[in-house]
């Protein structure tokens, strides 16, 4: 691993389906879900210096600059403030206009959890060689279960560094076509994290979405410096659609490539995804916090306070954080976001 592999940290959205742990003032990347540390500081560290990477590049808004300030203590990292939230190729455009043009950019979500660090790091380390010889480069998680809720990567013709071309990329499947993609076994799980030389990202932003990287580029132009932070111009980062980077950028490109890895990855987009992060007893049960569960089955609870008693339950999650409980079973956990306090807290 070289110096010039810059971990770029995405911290945007407001994880409304862990609500109400997660709040529009406080999201999921800044709380301790999984151990003792917040998803975000893990990200950190699983990308550390003394890992061989360049000190971490974080694109965030400005409701979340003091969480990452107070996150990020200590650690020597620059911090681009996004004038607005427009998804996530605009958002690595600003912190690539940051970066010399031959750097590699290892983008990674801030919230999720990834149980096997050394697996990741030796995954970026193949990206980052497939990402010197020219090709943008997707994590294919290994697919271990016909999930709806993610895309899914088809595997091509091999390349070096283990990996290989991206033959498709698919959206969200239906149950029938996901369980047709484990049976198939070239298919992998689109984790949102990728590897770009900086200059051959810009040049396919260019090609593909030029209006973004306009606007980036005036952005960037008219920004100013602040101690380690950097605010771009607000008014000149305008008059482009929002897209994600796979819409704008990975399915159109020819040069999409993808490393596969299998490194315990959950994108904690639920609390019932959270479950299955979680340790759990021979019953499936999880506990955070003050309870007691009997005859129980499949439960996750999770108080910052009271004491929960559970009798007789199976397939729930019950969440107390301050005043506002949650009380679903596994199958609601998808909408919680839906909720009105979700919403507007």
């Amino acid at each position: 691993m070289t110096p010039s592999i810059t971990p770029v940290i995405l911290c945007g959205g407001s994880g409304t389906r862990l609500w109400p742990r997660s709040r529009v003032a406080k999201p999921k990347p800044f709380l301790p879900l999984v151990g003792d540390s917040t998803l975000f500081e893990a990200t950190v560290a699983r990308a550390a210096p003394a890992h061989g990477f360049a000190p971490p590049l974080v694109v965030t808004g400005a409701r979340h600059v003091e969480h990452v300030e107070s996150q990020l203590a200590g650690i020597e990292a620059t911090i681009v403030v996004e004038p607005a939230a427009r998804n996530t190729a605009a958002a690595i455009a600003l912190a690539a206009l940051r970066l010399d043009s031959d750097a590699i950019m290892l983008v990674c979500p801030s919230d999720h959890h990834i149980a096997d660090s050394a697996a990741f790091r030796a995954a970026a380390r193949n990206a980052a060689g497939l990402a010197a010889d020219g090709y943008l480069v997707s994590f294919g998680i290994e697919a271990k279960s016909p999930e709806t809720g993610f895309g899914y990567l088809e595997r091509g013709e091999a390349l070096a560094h283990g990996g290989f071309r991206v033959a498709r990329f698919v959206e969200k499947p239906d149950r029938a076509r996901a369980e047709a993609f484990i049976a198939a076994g070239t298919y992998a799980w689109n984790g949102g994290i990728f590897a770009f030389r900086v200059g051959t990202f810009l040049e396919e932003l260019a090609a593909y979405r030029p209006a973004i990287l306009a606007a980036a580029r005036a952005a960037d132009l008219a920004g100013s410096q602040q101690g380690r932070q950097f605010h771009p111009g607000a008014a000149e980062f305008d008059g482009f659609a929002p897209e994600s980077v796979d819409y704008a950028v990975m399915e159109n490109t020819t040069r999409a490539a993808m490393v596969p890895v299998d490194m315990g990855w959950s994108d904690i987009g639920s609390w019932d995804a959270l479950h299955l992060a979680l340790d759990r007893d021979a019953a499936g049960n999880s506990v955070q916090g003050r309870a007691e569960l009997v005859d129980c089955r499949n439960v996750l609870v999770t108080s910052d306070g009271p004491r929960v008693s559970v009798i007789g339950l199976e397939d729930v999650v019950i969440v107390v954080d301050g005043d506002e409980i949650l009380v679903t079973t596994h199958a609601g956990t998808q909408r919680v976001g839906k909720l009105h306090g979700a919403a507007n807290q």
